[in-house]
C-alpha cells in the first residue's frame, strides 16, 4: 500500500519532544482497517517514507483516532524543514 498526503510539520513538546506529520482523515481511515495486519505493537505501523529526497523507516503512531508520521532531526536537516512547514509525504506500507 502507498499513501501521499500534505500536512504540516508540528511539534509535541512533551517529555520526549518530537516533529510529526498527521496523516489525513481518510487515509488514516484506510490504515486503520489493514492496521490490525500490519502492526507490531500498541497499533503502530512500519513504513518506508519519504519527504522531498530524504527517505526513512519509521512507524505510525495511532493519536486521536487518526495517524502520525514522526520526522526525524536528519529529515529535517537535509529538507531544510521547520515547525509549520506544508510538506508531501509519501509512504509505502509493507
Amino acid at each position: 500500500m502507498q499513501l501521499e498526503f500534505d500536512g504540516e510539520i508540528w511539534f509535541w513538546k512533551g517529555p520526549a519532544p518530537w516533529y510529526f506529520v498527521t496523516v489525513p482523515a481518510k487515509q488514516s481511515s484506510d490504515l486503520k482497517e489493514i492496521s490490525g495486519f500490519v502492526t507490531y505493537g500498541w497499533g503502530m505501523i512500519p513504513v518506508h517514507a519519504r519527504i522531498g529526497k530524504t527517505e526513512w523507516q519509521t512507524s505510525l503512531f495511532p493519536k486521536n483516532g487518526r495517524y502520525i508520521v514522526p520526522i526525524k532531526a536528519s529529515v529535517r536537516k537535509a529538507e531544510k524543514l521547520e515547525e509549520g512547514d506544508q510538506v508531501t509525504v509519501r509512504l509505502e506500507l509493507g
